[in-house]
């Protein structure tokens, strides 16, 4: 498994400094999170498309909200965990029911600051940020679909959460550059015996299923699902016809994530077996990512064991 020197957080401040030296509307916002998002180059070459707010992230988005009515591009960056709770009034009122031009970038996501526990962890941000109206959610796998979504960003007009991950992780695209639509899933791996979805940091352990599945004879279709909001229902009803069975891992709660969104499609449409493989209804033991996505089956090996136990029940 070879990683990537840069994490995502890096790769998505490189490409937005590229731009916002082009685009003088393209402002950077944080809640003394430079060193966290990897801002401090940005700040150093364009500091008067930078604003440092300190630790307040109910105010960084109140100030990237008025940015935007301003008809600045204001891209707010800090942890994810805390633009997900502590901020999250703002975000509802200020950028979704307002629908403002805000880009709300939360690094660090998922269970990224593993040894500091529940308080760093954001395993509730799909669920709640889906469910704003006119919110758009999104989460990047690796580094070159990370600077694809910059570029896509940067153009689309209206309020956007992303989550991505903390550390460097290892390339999903290595063969050709991605596309990257939102809205649109890309398809990693053909098959037909079911789909295996992945999101974020969960779509290399899916892809690395999928091919030692293949091995084993059983052919899954794996779909990088990087926009949960809105969602690809092309993608998922092909799936439901095609393949039969899917499976869901997500760096994420069991309730309100991806999984979910999935499933509330197919029980009113096309009824099919929906496992979700997550993080379950309690607070989650300390590790690093690695150490918790082995101990709470969302690795490669963690899949494989979840769909043999599906397709077992299909016969």
């Amino acid at each position: 498994m070879e990683v990537n020197k840069i994490p995502c957080r890096q790769a998505f401040t490189d490409k937005l400094l590229e731009l916002a030296k082009k685009d003088r509307n393209i402002i950077a916002v944080t809640s003394d999170a430079r060193g966290s998002v990897t801002l401090n180059n940005y700040a150093k070459e364009l500091p008067n498309q930078f604003v440092e707010v300190g630790i307040a992230e109910q105010n960084a988005i109140g100030v990237g909200a008025g940015l935007a009515l301003s008809g600045k591009k204001p891209f707010v960056c800090g942890p994810a965990c805390f633009y997900a709770a502590r901020s999250y009034e703002q975000v509802k009122v200020d950028v979704a029911y307002n629908k403002t031009n805000v880009k709300i970038i939360g690094v660090s996501g998922g269970v990224s600051y593993g040894a500091l526990g529940t308080t760093h962890h954001s395993l509730n941000d799909i669920a709640v940020m889906r469910t704003l109206p006119d919110m758009t959610v999104v989460l990047p796998c690796d580094v070159a679909l990370t600077k694809k979504m910059t570029e896509a960003l940067a153009d689309f007009n209206g309020p956007v959460f992303v989550r991505m991950g903390r550390g460097a992780v290892p390339d999903v695209y290595t063969d050709y550059e991605p596309q990257f639509r939102l809205g649109k899933a890309n398809t990693l791996l053909e098959g037909n015996d079911l789909t295996i979805v992945g999101t974020g940091e969960t779509v290399f352990h899916c892809l690395q299923a999928g091919k030692e599945l293949a091995v084993k004879g059983i052919h899954a279709r794996v779909l990088d699902m990087h926009t949960i909001k809105p969602l690809d229902i092309e993608a998922i009803e092909k799936a439901v016809h095609e393949t039969g069975r899917i499976v869901v891992v997500e760096e994420h709660h069991l309730k309100g994530g991806l999984g979910s969104s999935i499933a509330e499609w197919v029980v009113e449409n096309h009824p099919i077996p929906v496992k979700i493989i997550g993080f379950p209804d309690e607070n989650a033991v300390h590790g690093n990512s690695n150490e918790l996505f082995k101990y709470y089956g969302l690795d490669a090996e963690g899949i494989i064991k979840n769909v043999m136990k599906l397709l077992a029940v299909g016969n």
